[in-house]
């Protein structure tokens, strides 16, 4: 199904009861955020912000449920377009076809379906309206968290074009922004956009860019689909509406956009300028992604529709907008592609509290020794998988969004240090637990069922420290005075250890110094502000804190992990702090809340997460940590 815009989308949002329009004014300047991440983490609807201070509405969480996200896709479910996905994926898995063959396929069957772009020489109706002086503080840009570096632009769909082989891209990139008509341009160094950029830096050339907003909600969507380099996004959104693309050129550059689209502002990036210092901004890992230096973006022409609607999302601490589009690539994208790459597995998931790249759980159809270590080393380098920091290797019979089954399968079946492979690679740029920028330590782990060829020292370690299991008291260990506000993790396999550390090295000096029995398996360390209880935040902490080179201990057949802040001097890189609200805009949305019709109030997820805020020892944070001033 195609969708005639954003209004045309939040009229059918609203028709199915999935959208709350909220009339009373609300300040796009945190705000706006604090009233969508209480809505966001209970599963509420989407919001159409219509009084914000502009002429424009704006849209938010029209992602956030996996009926929404469907119903964007025009379909009933998401799996109803991962098996059309997985379809077509199996057309390119045809016998006597080489991988690169195969990939290259998938343009020309595209195509073949009738819905590849075309390019009309009228104007859309993305163009419908010109703004004579081009003026991004017209548009409701969010300021989304207080240490935000300022408003940011957080939906938007850059389009760009290689100068030598004319290859297009539509990515999404955000955009800081920091005037009437400058942005920063935040693309990462392994994107398309700026293998782009890099090239028209050697041609010595002004880069053109044309940015839109909104339009079908799938182009939304393709701009973050994980496609092979060269192949058009717009083939991918044609697929998913049904439809093709209607593309006209932008009016001060060449590139061709959507016609339908609901904002678009052209303009260009010159790399002979300098850079603008960028950021910081709170990100989808849950903490600030700190500032840096990133081309400029200047505006040369802001169009849009009569009815145009603003398209934003924010992000933060999981789970937010942004995991169930992850969903929504599992299912549709992803796992086809990945099936071409290693046919060995048979499902695979990225957990919200992994954050898409720091946690893959993999299943497989095992038949063979060591064929959980080849899936693992095989994904590790295979397109944007070489972002993962964990990966984790089942049999076909486990669940695996049963993520206590998936515990206790690693406590049965993971035999250290035998099962883990821990190597270095590429990470996500955002990762700021490695000691190097976008570089660090991975780790799998094999928790498939071992087979006899398998079995190695680390299970006859295991098997002897089952059969010599003793308790803890009975050696005349005094474990109060360290573990009395840890918590255990009881399985038939061993014990998970939580406990909260100030200095995780002493902690871990002590555990090995008092013999602490073989079957307390992984004792995890975490801040002093975490609850042990809250096992997500655990598990997110843990993901996000830990470089698995660096900060986990094998001791004969136990593992000790460091999931504290490294804040010490012994770090070589600024740490971030987490994402928050400030106490002044949870009392203000407090205040305001009756007012919005969005029932029953909620507390605001920031007060859960205020005791993780690092005070005077993370980079993002002033020192009466006030936040920064109004602009």
């Amino acid at each position: 199904m195609a969708y005639n815009g954003l209004a045309d989308f939040a009229g059918r949002l609203e028709k199915e009861g999935e959208l709350l329009r909220i009339k009373s004014f609300a300040d796009p300047s945190l705000v706006i955020t604090e009233i969508t991440d209480r809505i966001v983490k209970n599963g509420g609807r989407a919001l159409l912000f219509e009084n914000n201070g502009t002429g424009f509405s704006l849209l938010i969480n029209m992602f956030g449920s996996e009926k929404r996200m469907a119903m964007a896709m025009g379909r009933t479910g998401l799996d109803d377009a991962g098996g059309e996905m997985t379809q077509l994926f199996n057309m390119i898995r045809q016998p006597g076809k080489g991988l690169a063959a195969k990939i290259k396929m998938l343009p020309a069957l595209l195509s073949m379906a009738r819905i590849s772009p075309r390019r009309s020489a009228k104007k859309g109706r993305c163009q419908e309206v010109i703004m004579e002086n081009p003026d991004l503080s017209r548009l409701p840009v969010l300021r989304c968290w207080p240490w935000d570096g300022g408003p940011f632009i957080t939906l938007p769909v850059v389009h760009t074009r290689h100068p030598k082989n004319g290859e297009v891209n539509a990515g999404m990139y955000r955009m800081q922004v920091m005037g009437r008509n400058l942005t920063g341009m935040h693309w990462h160094r392994h994107k398309t956009g700026a293998n782009h950029f890099r090239a028209w830096a050697e041609s010595g050339e002004r880069m053109p860019v044309t940015v839109t907003l909104g339009g079908d909600p799938v182009y939304t969507y393709a701009a973050t689909a994980p496609l092979p380099e060269g192949m058009d996004e717009y083939l991918l959104a044609g697929f998913l509406r049904g439809k093709r693309v209607k593309m006209v050129k932008s009016l001060t550059n060449d590139l061709w956009i959507p016609e339908d689209a609901d904002i678009v502002i052209e303009g260009y990036v010159d790399p002979a300028e300098e850079s603008v210092w960028e950021g910081p901004f709170g990100d989808h890992t849950g903490y600030y992604s700190l500032a840096d230096w990133y081309p400029a973006f200047h505006v040369t022409a802001i169009t849009h529709r009569k009815n145009a609607v603003y398209p934003a999302t924010i992000v933060g601490i999981p789970p937010m907008e942004d995991t169930v589009i992850g969903k929504a690539t599992e299912r549709l994208f992803l796992h086809p592609i990945k099936m071409t790459i290693q046919p060995d597995i048979t499902g695979m998931h990225m957990p919200p509290a992994g954050v898409a790249h720091n946690l893959v759980l993999v299943k497989i159809d095992k038949k063979y020794p060591g064929q959980g270590m080849k899936v693992m080393s095989a994904l590790f380098g295979a397109g944007q998988m070489m972002f993962s920091k964990y990966i984790i290797v089942v049999d076909d019979d486990a669940v695996l969004t049963d993520y206590h089954g998936i515990v206790e399968r690693v406590l049965l079946n993971v035999f250290l240090p035998d099962d883990l492979l821990i190597t270095r690679g590429p990470l996500d740029v955002l990762d700021h637990a490695a000691s190097a920028f976008s570089y660090g330590g991975k780790m799998g782990i094999d928790a498939t069922v071992k087979m006899e060829e398998e079995k190695g020292r680390g299970y006859m370690l295991r098997e002897k420290a089952v059969t010599e299991r003793t308790d803890v008291k009975g050696k005349g260990i005094d474990v109060g005075s360290y573990f009395e506000k840890g918590r255990r993790i009881e399985t038939a396999g061993g014990t998970v250890l939580i406990l909260p550390a100030d200095n995780p090295s002493v902690i871990m000096g002590e555990v090995q110094r008092l013999g602490i029995p073989e079957d307390f398996v992984w004792i995890l360390l975490v801040d002093q502000g975490v609850d042990t209880n809250d096992l997500f935040t655990v598990s997110w902490q843990l993901l996000s804190n830990c470089d698995p080179a660096r900060d986990i201990l094998i001791s004969g057949c136990r593992a000790m992990v460091d999931a504290t802040a490294k804040t010490g001097s012994g770090f070589p890189r600024a740490w971030p702090n987490v994402v928050v609200s400030l106490p002044e805009t949870i009392e203000q949305v407090d205040m305001m809340w009756e007012g919005l019709g969005a029932g029953e109030f909620i507390k605001s997820p920031s007060l859960k997460y205020s005791s993780l805020l690092l005070k005077g020892k993370a980079e993002v944070e002033r020192e009466d940590n006030k936040g920064p001033e109004s602009d």
